[in-house]
Order: structure tokens, then C-alpha cells, then sequence
């Protein structure tokens, strides 16, 4: 099976002292020991990016942007980052008017319509209530790894 990673993962692994990193590191390293593919998406990209940059008194990593740079071409050289292509906003625009999709949630439906269009069954993601509604895929718990 193929596994899209959800920023969650990659963010909880830049948190060095944070309780989930250890649980993300497992997923990563069971699903590569049993030769699991797995990849982002530029749009995990952005949100990571995002959170990177964002003051800690806002709930972001209160990183600079040279710092948030390095640490994204880190990333970039260890994941497989899957390109953007059309198709992925037509699933998209077909899942948000199928599940109703409104608000912030606009953002998993493009990871979801990623997964879609480049046949990803599972999601690895500490949030897996936010994909119950997505029928087509599995949401994964790391600590579900084994």
C-alpha cells in the first residue's frame, strides 16, 4: 500500500522534545523496513511552512525563514514530493461538493483529492477524525503502525 504523510507527521518530527515525534519517527521507519511507499505533497509543504514560520505564541515553530528554508529542503531530500497536476483540482472540486466540505477542511480535501488521482489508499496522519468522511481512503494512526 501506498501511504500519503500528513503534515502533522512532518511537523511533530521537526519538534525535537515533542511527545508525538517518537511515534511518527516508528511510522516512518516500520513502513519503510517493510518497503511502504510513501510521499508529501506541495501542499504539505505549505502548510508546514506555515506553521514553521508562525510565532510559538500562535501555536507555529517561531522559526526564520533561513532556518524554515533548511529545514524544508531537508525535507524535500528525504520525502518524495509528489507534483501538482490538473486532475488534482477537479478531485478536488468534486470532493468538496460531495462531502460538503467547508472552511478550513478545503485543505484535506486537496491532500485527499491528491491521494486520489495518484491511487494512495492510506493516509498516515495523527488526525484521522478530520479523513473519516472520506470514504475512498484509510486514515492511519502512527501509533496503528506495526
Amino acid at each position: 500500500m501506498a501511504y500519503l504523510i500528513d503534515t502533522n507527521i512532518i511537523l511533530r518530527l521537526a519538534q525535537l522534545e515533542h511527545p508525538m515525534r517518537d511515534h511518527a519517527l516508528t511510522a516512518l521507519t516500520l513502513l519503510t523496513t517493510k518497503n511502504e511507499e510513501y510521499y508529501l505533497t506541495s501542499q504539505n509543504l505549505i502548510e508546514y511552512w506555515r506553521t514553521c514560520t508562525r510565532p510559538v505564541e500562535r501555536n507555529g515553530l517561531g522559526m526564520t525563514v533561513s532556518d524554515s528554508d533548511a529545514a524544508l529542503a531537508d525535507i524535500e531530500g528525504i520525502f518524495t514530493v509528489l507534483p501538482d497536476i490538473p486532475a488534482i483540482y477537479v478531485q478536488w472540486r468534486r470532493l468538496v461538493v460531495v462531502y460538503g466540505v467547508m472552511g478550513v477542511n478545503v485543505h484535506d480535501a486537496r491532500l485527499v483529492a491528491t491521494m486520489l488521482v495518484y491511487n494512495l489508499t492510506h493516509i498516515l496522519t495523527f488526525n484521522t477524525k478530520d479523513f473519516n468522511r472520506y470514504t475512498e481512503i484509510i486514515a492511519v494512526n502512527p501509533t496503528n503502525i506495526s
